[in-house]
C-alpha cells in the first residue's frame, strides 16, 4: 500500500536514507537545532576565499552556489540540513512538520527575530512564498527577476498558504509531492522578512534591491558589500536564535586562480577555500599549515546540448556520437586527477534512484564517426560556451572544454570555445538559451532524485505543450524552466519522474528513478561528464572538527572557532 502521510519521524526515517552510503560527520545538533541561545560572536574575523564574486544576495534571484554560501549565513529555512551531513534534515525555523496527502503543516519556532527586528511569525512565510510565485502580489518580485528556483520550489505546488495563526503555517499542495519537505530545506526556500519586503516597495524593480541588503534571521547579518574590491563582511548576529556564531565576523573574498586561492589558505591570509583542482588540492595536501578536507559529493558534471537551437542536436545519434568522441575518461583521470569519477547518468550515487547497472559511454571515436555518418551530419559546427572560474564539479573548465574541442576535432566536428570571464553572466546567457553546447553541473539542493532529474532535464510545461513525435521544446514555451539547458522534452521521460514526484512510497520511486536514468543515458540529451568529490582546504587556525564538509547545504560558518 503506498503512503499517504509522512510525519516529521517518518520523514526523516524515510528520505534520510536518500544520501545512504555517504560518509558523515554530524555537528553538534544544537548549533543548528537549538532553542535558543544567542550567540555573539567574539571569536575573530573568518575569511572565506572563493572564485567569483556575484553581486547580488537575494536568494529568489539567483541558481548561483557562491550566492548561496553567502545567503546561507544570513537567512534560514523552514528546515535545514545538519553541518557535516550528506542530506540528513535537521529542524530550523520550524520544530514540527508533517506531510499528509496534499497538506504540509509546520509550526514555527518562538522568539526568533530578523535582522530588521521584527519578529517571525508565519505572514513572513507566506509573504516569502507569494514574492516569489505570485504574480497576483503586491510585492511578487516579477517573472523576468525571479530565479528558476521559484517553480520547483514552490511555484509548481503549492496552492495556498495559510498564515491565519501566528506560529503556524499550512502549505495546500496542487498534488502529493514527495520532495515537499526536503524542498524546504533548499536555500531558495530561505524566509525572508515581510516588513523589508513591503518597505521596499510593489515594484518589481524596487524588489530587486533586496540583494544588495539582505534582512534574514540568521547566524551573520550583511553588513558591507564590496564589489570594486570583490569582497563581502558579515557580522555576528548578537541575537542569532540558535547556540553560534562562534565568531565576530565572516569576510568572503574572490580569488579566481585555483592555485593562487590555495596558497592564499596556506599562507593563513584566508582560512577555508572550495572549487580545488588536483593541482591546488595536492598544495594543500604538501602544506604543513592546512588540510584538504573532503567528503563524497553529491552533484553531477555535463555537456548539455541546446537542441532548441542547435538542430542537429535534435537527433539522437549526433548527441550519443558526441558522447563516444568526448574522452571524459581521461577529463576525469588527467585534468581532475582522481578528485572525481566518470558519469554514466544525470543521478550520482547515494542518491535514491542511481542506477547501478549503467556505465559510462567509452571513447570511442570510430563509433561516434559512424552514427555522424549515419545521421548525415559529417560537418558539424557549434559552440561551446564555458566559464572560467572553477566549480567543483568542473575545477578546469576551460582546460576541459580544450579537452572536448581536441576529442571531437578527431571526428571531423569543429567546435568554437566561448569563454565567460564571470560566472553570473555565464549563467544569464545559458538562462536565455543563447549557446549551443554548454558546461554546467548542479550540487543537489535537497539530496532527492526528483532535485535531479525534474529540475535538470523535465522542461515543466504541460505535456500537451510538446509536440507528438518531438522531444524537444523551445526556451519560450509557456512555463518552460531555463534550468533545463537542453530543451530536452521527452515524454516518457517526464511521465516517470513526474510520477515519482507523486509517491510517498520509496521502493516505487526508486524503480522508476532507475528506469528514468537508463532513458536519459540513452538518449544523452548530456554528455555525462563526472561526480565530484566535495574539496575543501582547511587552514590549522580553524579549530578542530569546528567546521565540517556538507555535501548538501552549507557551509556552515556558524559552528566555526579560530585559534
Amino acid at each position: 500500500m503506498a503512503q499517504d502521510s509522512l510525519d516529521r519521524r517518518s520523514f526523516l526515517k524515510a528520505t534520510g536514507g536518500a544520501a545512504a552510503g555517504v560518509a558523515v560527520t554530524t555537528g553538534s545538533a544544537g548549533c543548528l537545532g537549538g532553542g535558543g541561545g544567542g550567540g555573539g560572536g567574539g571569536g575573530g574575523e573568518l575569511v572565506y576565499a572563493r572564485g567569483d564574486h556575484p553581486a547580488n544576495y537575494d536568494p529568489q534571484q539567483t541558481t548561483s552556489g557562491e550566492v548561496a554560501k553567502v545567503t546561507n549565513q544570513v537567512f534560514d529555512q523552514l528546515i535545514k540540513f545538519g553541518a557535516g551531513s550528506g542530506g540528513e534534515l535537521v529542524d530550523g525555523l520550524a520544530t514540527d512538520y508533517s506531510l499528509d496527502g496534499q497538506t504540509a503543516t509546520l509550526t514555527l519556532r518562538e522568539g526568533v527575530t530578523f535582522h530588521n527586528g521584527a519578529e517571525l511569525t508565519a505572514a513572513d512565510v507566506r509573504a516569502t512564498v507569494r514574492r516569489f510565485t505570485d504574480s497576483e502580489y503586491d510585492y511578487y518580485l516579477g517573472d523576468s527577476n525571479r530565479s528558476g528556483y521559484g517553480a520547483f520550489t514552490f511555484g509548481d505546488w503549492v496552492e495556498s498558504v495559510d498564515a491565519s495563526k501566528d506560529l503556524e503555517v499550512t502549505f495546500e499542495l496542487t498534488q502529493k509531492f514527495a520532495p515537499f519537505l526536503r524542498n524546504l530545506a533548499m536555500f531558495a526556500a530561505a524566509i525572508l522578512s515581510k516588513q523589508q519586503i513591503e518597505e521596499l516597495g510593489s515594484s518589481p524593480d524596487k524588489q530587486t534591491d533586496l540583494g544588495g541588503n539582505p534582512q534574514g534571521t540568521g547566524a551573520f547579518t550583511f553588513d558591507t558589500l564590496d564589489n570594486e574590491n570583490n569582497r563581502l563582511r558579515l557580522a555576528a548576529n548578537d541575537d542569532y536564535w540558535g547556540d553560534g556564531p562562534q565568531l565576530d565576523a565572516v569576510i568572503f573574498k574572490a580569488i579566481k586562480q585555483n592555485s593562487t586561492r590555495a596558497q592564499d589558505v596556506i599562507n593563513g591570509d584566508s582560512h577555508i577555500t572550495d572549487n580545488l583542482d588536483s593541482q591546488s588540492s595536492t598544495q594543500v595536501e604538501n602544506s604543513d599549515s592546512a588540510t584538504l578536507a573532503s567528503k563524497n559529493g553529491i552533484n553531477v558534471g555535463y555537456m548539455a546540448f541546446n537542441m532548441d537551437r542547435k538542430e542537429a542536436f535534435r537527433n539522437k545519434q549526433v548527441r550519443q556520437a558526441i558522447s563516444y568522441a568526448v574522452d571524459t575518461g581521461s577529463i576525469v583521470d588527467d585534468i581532475y586527477e582522481g578528485f572525481a569519477e566518470q558519469a554514466d547518468q544525470p543521478l550520482p550515487p547515494d542518491v535514491l534512484g542511481h542506477n547501478d547497472d549503467l556505465e559510462p559511454y567509452p571513447h570511442d571515436p570510430e563509433q561516434a564517426q559512424s552514427l555522424l555518418e549515419e545521421a548525415g551530419e559529417t560537418d558539424l559546427e557549434f559552440e561551446l560556451a564555458t566559464f572560467s572560474n572553477p566549480r567543483g564539479y568542473n575545477p578546469s573548465p576551460v582546460e576541459t572544454a580544450n579537452q572536448v574541442r581536441s576529442d571531437l576535432e578527431e571526428v571531423g566536428i569543429t567546435v568554437e570555445i566561448n569563454q565567460f570571464s564571470t560566472f553570473s553572466s555565464y549563467l544569464e546567457y545559458t538562462d536565455a538559451g543563447k549557446h549551443d553546447a554548454c558546461f554546467l553541473g548542479w550540487y543537489t539542493d535537497n539530496a532527492d532524485p526528483d532535485n535531479f532529474l525534474y529540475v535538470l532535464l523535465d522542461p515543466k510545461v504541460e505535456m500537451d505543450q510538446v509536440p507528438d513525435g518531438q522531444d524537444w521544446v523551445s526556451f519560450d514555451t509557456e512555463g518552460y524552466s531555463p534550468l533545463n539547458v537542453s530543451a530536452w522534452a521527452n515524454s516518457e521521460f517526464m511521465k516517470k519522474v513526474r510520477e515519482a514526484q507523486s509517491t510517498y512510497d520509496e521502493g516505487a520511486r526508486e524503480k522508476l528513478y532507475k528506469e528514468a536514468n537508463a532513458l536519459a543515458r540513452e538518449e544523452a540529451p548530456w554528455v555525462f561528464i563526472d561526480y565530484a568529490q566535495t574539496l575543501r582546504a582547511v587552514n590549522s587556525a580553524v579549530v578542530g572538527d569546528s567546521y565540517t564538509v556538507s555535501s548538501v547545504g552549507g557551509p556552515h560558518l556558524d559552528t566555526v572557532e579560530l585559534e
